[in-house]
């Protein structure tokens, strides 16, 4: 088998390095299986040490890893361009050879540790000292790569270079920070609080604005990022909104509550017409928003009255009414997926089941819709301001579909029904309406009596549901 040459193996290798770390990771598994004497040998080999490489580059900046987002143009939150990592590290590479061969080894003595089952060793000294380097190189900007990863900050939003030289700073106190970061969100109190306080103050000391960048870090390492709230409210004993708000850490609520009001926006919009997933996504956003909600009134000593308490009444208050109105419109829409119709001349005249025509499509997805949504926030509508209306509407609903459910069965049972092949159809919409209001395991006896009863025997003639 002819190998690839060197050129092309070059080319390659650029393409391969400027490739995202998603990329190389599926690179990495596609080529697992290709065996030593194929083509793609070399190319997998490549790969490989592109993959290792990479690992040990975010082992090392771990801390500051995650605000290398995209190109680095989000202007709401702490990002950088994720090209400058690269060339930061091209930069160490070329700049400062024994300290990163200190880094591989430090990496390899943890691999070893872990394969021996033995104390794993902390790596934080040669990894911090290869940081510092790195905000050195950065500021300085003479290497050519360190000035290359400098002008694409700066390309991307003035003081971006010094910002990201200031992170550097402050990553050996956020790397000792990682191990209890998820203790620090799920727990409140003084052991929580304490060291919090303390890694804080570490922060303040190397620059007296390092305050935002601190949580920054920290908000990246969570998920999700406004989680850092609790630490927030942790190191600052629960601030007032006034006190927070004319704080440098004001920009974090705030962040918070603009991401409540485009939810919002999103939910208003919904596309009735997208079928259950468009249902999914909306009710996400429904049970993100009160989430968020209860981080902000948890966090924060709250005034109703005014400022951000008051924007917050208003948002759950505007949450309610669209989930509400979805709500109702589930219940119009349903009705029309499961059309009756007016039997006889007696009064009052009896209804039931239309089935001369099959489904209309187009309701029926918007029912399933509305009612994907109304189940995915059952488990918020308390929190949600709307249980009232939830609970009235999916009761209504189940047993809407129960007697339809029934109605259509007792026609099948006694040879009322022209189309079979529409009762059929109505009574497995009928089946995701109860799965939907109530549970699969019903929803799957529906399914299962449908089939018994619309399956025809060897005369054609309709099975009867005893």
């Amino acid at each position: 088998m002819v190998a690839l040459s060197d050129r092309k193996i070059e080319i390659v290798k650029t393409l391969v390095q400027s490739a995202p770390d998603k990329i190389v990771g599926g690179l990495q598994k596609a080529l697992a299986e290709t065996g030593g004497d194929t083509v793609l040998a070399s190319v997998r080999q490549l790969v490989e040490a592109e993959a290792r490489d990479r690992l040990l580059r975010n082992a090392v900046f771990q801390p500051v890893a995650p605000l290398f987002v995209g190109d680095g143009s989000d202007l709401h939150s702490l990002v950088f361009p994720a090209q400058a990592l690269t060339y930061i590290w091209r930069g160490l590479k070329a700049s400062a050879s024994a300290e990163m061969a200190t880094v591989a080894a430090a990496t390899a003595a943890i691999e070893k540790a872990i394969a021996t089952e033995q104390r794993v060793p902390d790596p934080s000294m040669p990894y911090n000292a290869v940081v510092k380097l790195a905000a050195e190189g950065l500021r300085a900007a003479e290497q050519r790569d360190f000035k290359t990863a400098a002008e694409i900050c700066e390309h991307c939003r003035p003081g971006a270079a010094e910002a990201l030289a200031a992170c550097l700073d402050i990553t050996p106190i956020v790397r000792r920070t990682l191990p209890r970061l998820a203790e620090w969100v799920a727990q409140a109190g003084d052991e929580t609080s304490a060291p919090a306080r303390l890694a804080y103050k570490d922060s303040v000391a190397i620059a007296e604005d390092a305050g935002p960048r601190f949580f920054e870090m920290l908000a990246a390492q969570l998920t999700p990022p406004w989680m850092v709230l609790r630490i927030i409210s942790a190191i600052m004993d629960k601030p007032t909104e006034r006190y927070l708000a004319d704080s440098e850490l004001g920009g974090f609520p705030e962040r918070v509550m603009a991401e409540i009001d485009d939810a919002l926006k999103a939910i208003s919009k919904l596309d009735l017409d997208g079928g259950p997933e468009a249902g999914r996504r909306a009710g996400r956003m429904v049970e993100l928003i009160t989430q968020q909600v209860f981080e902000l009134e948890v966090c924060i000593e709250l005034t109703r009255e005014h400022g951000w308490g008051h924007r917050i009444v208003g948002q759950k208050k505007t949450l309610a009414n669209l989930v509400e109105a979805r709500l109702r419109e589930a219940e119009k829409l349903t009705t029309a997926a499961l059309p009756m119709q007016s039997s006889g001349f007696a009064r009052p005249r009896k209804s039931g089941p239309k089935l001369d025509e099959p489904p209309e499509a187009r309701n029926v997805v918007r029912a399933m819709t509305l009612l994907t949504l109304a189940h995915e926030i059952r488990l918020c509508t308390n929190y949600g301001g709307f249980s009232a209306v939830h609970a009235k509407v999916t009761e209504k609903l189940s047993g809407l579909a129960d007697h339809y459910v029934e109605e259509v069965l007792d026609h099948l049972r006694t040879g009322d029904v022209a189309e079979v092949g529409n009762a059929h159809a109505f009574l497995l919409i009928a089946a995701d309406v109860v799965s939907l209001t109530r549970d699969d395991k019903a929803a799957e006896l529906v399914r299962r009596r449908a089939a018994s009863a619309c399956v025809p025997p060897p005369d054609s003639a309709v099975v009867l549901d005893a």
